[in-house]
């Protein structure tokens, strides 16, 4: 019997004005053992595989306990690659990352499919080959690149090939506040507008090689600029109650940089300081708005995901 164990980190994508290409792994993690029960067959041996699925933690009632689960079909999607799986599977997930959160469950589910099924079945895929599938996926690199590598990770697209450049960045601590508002991510992409001005577009670019610098060397007053955002922000924010008074009051308790974490609808902020007080500041005005909240004060994940392997 071999087992396979994933852990993989939550994600904040964007940073602001890092739109679909910029991302940063979290020190909050979601756990996917899987347990291949049977031997391994060749793909089209094996008209069907048993599944048995188990789901604990944060969100579990949210998570599909099924063939339709993420996880399962990523695991799918890499046997047939390989033309090879078991003929009965468990999968055991444990949540740390709460679904729909701007925090990238959905690229951890990806992952731990492609990585738990790879590693199972002596797949032998690349690290390159398993996030260029991921990407393919998710369709952009924000949330799986730091997922897969951890730390500060810019991903770029040319024709089909991913480019990925892991970039320094200073130790410092995230700030998170989830509105328990329901932001599903096709609405915050219609949301957004389909073409953008010049001005809007340098913009960006300016703010993004700013941001950049700013995180490698913690440098609060910059990211204060750094992390403004012309191409999604004034779309998104909108959609989500009390999110805009909530970036005021985050800065006014001490907030440096603030943004939309991914589509939404967590808030991350980044301070020198004063982080308790960051958060209970945000809270209060989502309680206004008639909306609860959770909250974390996380560090930076510079090691990505973990593989552990037993037979």
């Amino acid at each position: 019997m071999k087992q396979v164990k994933i852990t993989i980190p939550a994600t904040t994508a964007n940073l602001g004005p890092g739109f679909d290409c910029l991302g940063l792994a979290l020190g909050l993690y979601n756990h996917v053992t899987f347990t291949a029960v049977s031997p391994i067959h060749p793909f089209h041996d094996q008209p069907c595989m048993t599944l048995d699925i188990t789901i604990a933690g944060i969100d579990a009632h949210k998570v599909a306990t099924d063939s339709s689960n993420l996880v399962v079909q990523s695991a799918n999607h890499l046997f047939q690659l390989v033309e090879k799986r078991p003929s009965a599977l468990h999968m055991h997930q444990f949540n740390n990352i709460p679904v729909g959160s701007g925090l990238g469950s959905s690229s951890t589910a990806v992952l731990a499919g492609l990585l738990g099924a790879n590693a199972l079945v002596n797949g032998n895929l690349s690290c390159a080959d398993l996030l260029q599938i991921a990407n393919e996926i998710e369709g952009h690199p924000d949330n799986v690149a730091p997922a897969f590598y951890g730390g500060l990770v810019l991903g770029a697209q040319t024709e089909q090939i991913l480019h990925i450049e892991q970039l320094p960045i200073a130790p410092m601590q995230a700030i998170i506040v989830l509105p328990d508002f329901h932001l599903l991510t096709s609405a915050a992409r219609a949301a957004l507008p389909t073409h953008i001005s010049r001005a809007d577009a340098i913009y960006n670019a300016g703010h993004l090689g700013l941001l950049i610098r700013a995180l490698e060397t913690a440098d609060y007053d910059k990211l204060a600029i750094a992390m403004q955002d012309k191409l999604h922000h004034p779309y998104r924010i909108p959609l989500i109650p009390g999110m805009e008074p909530a970036f005021a009051a985050a800065r006014q308790a001490g907030a440096k940089g603030v943004a939309l974490s991914g589509a939404g609808p967590s808030l991350i902020a980044f301070a020198p300081d004063n982080h308790e007080a960051i958060v209970e500041a945000v809270t209060a005005v989502f309680a206004n708005a008639g909306l609860s909240s959770r909250s974390w004060i996380l560090p930076i994940d510079k090691t990505g995901s973990i593989i552990q392997i037993s037979e």
